[in-house]
């Protein structure tokens, strides 16, 4: 019996569907599954971990993903009361608190469960596509394993190659048969009592923001920023200016890059300027005598912790605070450098500071927003998803309700686990 038939047969209006694998989704799995509920987690993603897992260093203890992640990971293959489904998706969902009729798609792999990761179709493959997990920093096979720390721990075949030579030479490569090309996609039905949208957010599109420069070469956004700082990133740690790979001996970061603009995105998206002192100390660590220029509106640091980190940041000689909305970012065509040019806020002088590189502070976009869900879900005006609490059944947390950090994620989901079960006792 697979895997899907064991679902189908399993699922109860007891169960609880939580969509979405990130940090949040996660979270409220576990919390349900962990006092005794059966929870289903499906993740359009090859792997489970969401945007934590894309990160160098977390708050609040800024430790790596692999911190908190792989023990998430281990809980979950542990409890027989959760099944995860990744690179499936929910097409339609009937029914009503207490006894939802979910239809979740599942879509090839082209990988089998006897895989053992051991590499050795990604050597036979030839053909690269653009690397997602990196931002298309880089490319990878069109064998890959999506990253270092991937649940489940198993290699994807790009629908990309299917069909190429480089497909038939990865299954020949294979000394376990688990590639398998004829692999369909397949529709799973579930019945369950309650579902947790915890769907996660996506970088504002950068390309929007026409006086910033993300045309540029030298001009990345934050979350390109924790790739290039990660181990496991595109340069394998190394922070260097995309253009040339050099050291970096000054960089500006560029807050509110879409956020609080009526243009853009008309709220505050939480995380960012955190975002970009933890990604100061970075470049910090890498480069002592960097010169480090921050240009925000606003900082916010919610909270005691935050606020101390922030203080510690402000008091390195080599950061410089600017109050500042940017007007302009431009580029020196022969040296690439960056030049980037506000009002001071507190002097009402025109500030021009040229960098080797900048980085731009992106708000944070719901990844559902306009899009139609199944089910009735509905949206507030800025596309986060609307949590249905009298009724009960439709709950969403996390990043998909609203702007969040990790600690505020976990803490939400928690709660949005616990009113899941409430639908589920009461129905």
């Amino acid at each position: 019996m697979t895997e899907e038939q064991k679902a189908e047969d399993q699922a109860k209006t007891g169960s609880i569907l939580v969509v979405g694998g990130g940090i949040s989704g996660l979270t409220a799995t576990l919390e349900a599954a962990e006092v005794g509920y059966e929870v289903f987690l499906v993740e359009q993603n090859p792997y489970l971990g969401g945007r934590v897992a894309q990160l160098k260093h977390y708050f609040p203890k800024l430790c790596p993903p692999t911190c908190g992640l792989e023990i998430n990971f281990k809980r979950i293959k542990d409890n027989p009361r959760i099944k995860t489904f990744t690179l499936a998706e929910v097409e339609s969902v009937s029914g009503g608190p207490g006894s939802y009729d979910v239809s979740i798609k599942l879509n090839p792999r082209y990988v089998n469960e006897k895989c053992t990761c051991c590499g050795e179709c990604e050597k036979a493959c030839t053909i690269e596509i653009p690397n997602a997990f990196n931002f298309d920093m880089d490319t990878t096979k069109g064998a890959y394993l999506p990253h270092n720390m991937a649940f489940p721990m198993r290699y994807v075949i790009s629908p990309k190659i299917v069909g190429t030579d480089d497909a038939k030479r990865c299954v020949e490569a294979c000394k376990y048969d688990a590639i398998d090309l004829d692999m369909q996609p397949k529709t799973m039905n579930l019945k369950v009592g309650a579902i947790i949208w915890a769907t996660g957010w996506k970088p504002y599109d950068a390309s929007k923001i026409d006086n910033l420069g993300f045309q540029y070469q030298n001009v990345i956004t934050n979350m390109m920023m924790e790739r290039l700082a990660a181990i496991n990133g595109p340069t394998g740690g190394k922070i260097q200016r995309p253009s040339d790979n050099k050291e970096v001996s000054s960089i500006a970061f560029v807050q509110c890059a879409g956020s609080r603009d009526e243009n853009h995105l008309p709220y505050c998206s939480y995380i960012c300027c955190m975002a970009s002192l933890k990604q100061a100390t970075y470049v910090r660590e890498q480069y002592p005598e960097a010169k480090i220029y921050i240009f925000y509106i606003d900082v916010r640091a919610p909270g005691q912790r935050y606020e101390k980190f922030y203080k510690k940041v402000k008091a390195d000689e080599n950061v410089f605070l600017i109050k500042g909305k940017v007007a302009e970012v431009t580029e020196d065509p022969s040296s690439k450098d960056i030049t980037v040019v506000a009002e001071n806020a507190v002097t009402g002088e025109k500030v021009s500071q040229t960098v080797d590189m900048a980085v731009l502070a992106t708000g944070m976009v719901p990844s559902v927003a306009g899009a139609k869900l199944p089910g009735g879900v509905t949206f507030d005006p800025d596309g986060f998803i609307i949590s249905d609490l009298a009724q009960g059944g439709m709950f969403a947390t996390g990043c998909a309700a609203k702007p969040l950090d990790v600690v505020s994620s976990n803490q939400h989901a928690t709660g949005m686990a616990l009113k899941a079960i409430q639908t589920v006792v009461n129905g």
